[in-house]
């Protein structure tokens, strides 16, 4: 068989969608942000929208997303991506607009902006990556580090009585009116990237039905912040991070 023959529709197995850019992406090995541009911009080929959406990255690792995913980008101040995407879409009703945040940028200053967003069921997309901890400012304990996990400002674990408890920030989401759609995802093997996929693949449907918010939550890896191999990472997410946020549909409307 020829190569010509071998590129053949009938013979494609899989094509990288033209929505990601050619640029070499800056993140560790092992790290989840890279799978998750790769579902999301495949979700927009897919779609048809790349001409249609809106992405809104703050502050934190995935802060140079607009290098990656070929669509309009809006830059908002840390926390504050939520508050952006609501005047986005407000003043742009036919655009699909979306935010791409952290949980140490979304659970941690964004607190308000995430909250009040979502409880005014703003028609938009939320993709919440959960590493607990600070990847992109040296591996500070965020709000969603683990109780007696071991971070740059907590050396000894982090602690109940000087540091409270991990902040399970999709839970509060989900009672609120205004969402649509809350769901907590993971991307570490072949069947969790289809299911997260599809779960991107609803909100964004989701959020030209008028219906409110869909926030989707994934559950990630940072090999550098934790100190571990990839391959470590994801046992220790499994062992560990699985047990405090558990995956699966919370609100589905």
């Amino acid at each position: 068989m020829t190569t010509q023959e071998m590129i053949k529709p009938e013979n494609l197995v899989y094509s990288r969608t033209k929505v990601l850019t050619d640029n070499i992406m800056h993140y560790c090995p092992g790290c989840s942000h890279g799978t998750v541009h790769k579902l999301i911009a495949e979700v927009i080929d897919e779609m048809g929208i790349q001409d249609k959406t809106i992405g809104v990255s703050p502050v934190g690792c995935g802060v140079f997303a607009y290098n990656y995913i070929d669509i309009d980008w809006l830059e908002a101040a840390h926390g504050r991506a939520p508050a952006l995407a609501t005047a986005a879409k407000r003043l742009n009703p036919d655009k699909y607009v979306f935010t791409y945040q952290g949980d140490g940028d979304l659970a941690s200053i964004g607190t308000a902006e995430i909250m009040h967003a979502c409880n005014r069921g703003e028609n938009i997309v939320v993709v919440f990556i959960n590493n607990a901890i600070y990847g992109m400012t040296g591996g500070q304990m965020a709000p969603t580090t683990l109780v007696g996990q071991v971070t740059a400002t907590t050396p000894y674990g982090r602690n109940v009585e000087l540091n409270g408890y991990p902040l399970k920030i999709t839970e509060l989401i989900a009672q609120l009116p205004g969402t649509c759609y809350v769901t907590r995802q993971t991307v570490y093997n072949p069947l969790t990237v289809r299911k997260t996929k599809r779960a991107i693949r609803k909100a964004f449907e989701n959020s030209m039905l008028k219906k409110g918010t869909s926030f989707v939550e994934v559950v990630g890896t940072c090999s550098s912040g934790w100190k571990l191999t990839p391959v470590d990472a994801n046992q220790w997410m499994i062992d560990n991070m699985f047990p405090e946020y558990p995956l699966g549909d919370m609100k589905d409307i």
